[in-house]
């Protein structure tokens, strides 16, 4: 079927490849599709860096990637809902749809799971392979650099909206990316009163830009007393981490109201000391960990708040890249500089 060019981890150490490799085709189930846009989410830099998580998790050679949007040239046998020319994002949490979880309707959670461009080929490719179940129609009106934001847009979605967060005060800890997601889907959903954080002066400008009222560096900013002095001594009603750092966390539970809520997407790099009588038990606290989208309740609400003009993901892309420069991408993110990175593999960035 010929050849493309993509990103592919190739050895076990920093960086990787871009090489020429042959189209995949789709077989019974799936559909082929010629990626418009692309772009880079942490997991992808923690492949690109070799850390310990990407080596338990990713079988070299493996083509890398995840977030797309595209345009269906191709479908395999028993497709029947999606068809050729359709514009498509891919849900990437390929669900076995037989386990406990996904019988339960927590497919988001499934004990089988399979996730693009780490359990299989990915989309940092000219073409990538789906399977049908996993193929968003976008709406025509969403660019491809967008639309190929609507996945980590999906966990930011679920974080802000475990609960109803309108006219509540909300903290969301980590100002990366999806953190940013975060602070927009916050100020789209009604939140009185954001206050967010992060270690990097550049990130809590673009916080600004997607809706935070009040931005804070726990390096010069004592966090739980701003907090508190910013909510006349009650804390936040609502608790978001997004970074990942145990400060963050521990700052965070500290700083909630008695009876809030705290929704957990960032990942520590390991075990973590949580105070569970003073932090949850006696304050009476709700704690949701978010796994990632729920299928597909949670792409309506994406796409709906994407497509209503409340929710503008534009200040968030710093960097358009062609995908051949993904090393700048990378790097960029490595050193903290970045909002989103999009990437076109088509050799042109976008305007």
């Amino acid at each position: 079927m010929g050849t493309m060019k993509a990103v592919v981890k190739t050895r076990p150490e920093r960086g990787a490849e871009f090489q020429e490799v042959p189209i995949p085709h789709p077989g019974p189930g799936e559909v082929l599709v010629k990626v418009l846009a692309t772009s880079i989410c942490g997991s992808d830099l923690h492949i690109y860096e070799w850390n310990d998580w990407a080596q338990t998790h990713i079988r070299i050679p493996q083509i890398m990637g995840h977030e797309m949007a595209g345009e269906v040239v191709e479908v395999g046998k028993g497709v029947s809902r999606v068809k050729v020319g359709d514009y498509v994002s891919a849900e990437t949490h390929i669900v076995c749809g037989r386990c406990y979880a996904c019988r339960t309707g927590h497919a988001e959670a499934c004990q089988n799971l399979k996730i693009l461009g780490i359990d299989t080929d990915g989309a940092f490719a000219e073409y990538v392979v789906i399977p049908e179940e996993n193929a968003w129609i976008n709406d025509p009106s969403i660019p491809p650099e967008i639309a190929t934001l609507q996945e980590p847009t999906g966990n930011a979605v679920d974080t802000a909206l475990a609960e109803d967060i309108s006219g509540k005060t909300v903290l969301i800890t980590g100002q990366g990316p999806v953190g940013l997601i975060t602070t927009g889907v916050a100020a789209a959903s009604g939140a009185s009163l954001i206050i967010t954080t992060d270690l990097k002066d550049s990130r809590l400008e673009l916080s600004k830009k997607m809706g935070a009222t009040y931005t804070l560096n726990p390096l010069r900013d004592n966090v739980v007393e701003a907090v508190m002095d910013l909510t006349g001594g009650n804390g936040v009603d609502v608790f978001l981490e997004v970074s990942g750092s145990p400060k963050a966390l521990a700052e965070g539970f500290r700083a909630l109201a008695p009876g809030g809520r705290a929704s957990l997407l960032g990942l520590p790099d390991g075990p973590v000391e949580v105070d569970l009588n003073n932090w949850i038990i006696f304050k009476g606290v709700r704690v949701y960990g978010i796994i990632g989208r729920k299928l597909f309740s949670t792409w309506y609400k994406t796409s709906r708040l994407i497509l209503s003009g409340k929710l503008d993901l534009r200040p968030l892309i710093t960097h358009r890249l062609p995908l051949s420069r993904f090393h700048e991408g990378m790097e960029a993110m490595a050193r903290g500089e970045t909002g989103k990175v999009v990437l076109f593999p088509e050799e042109k960035e976008a305007t």
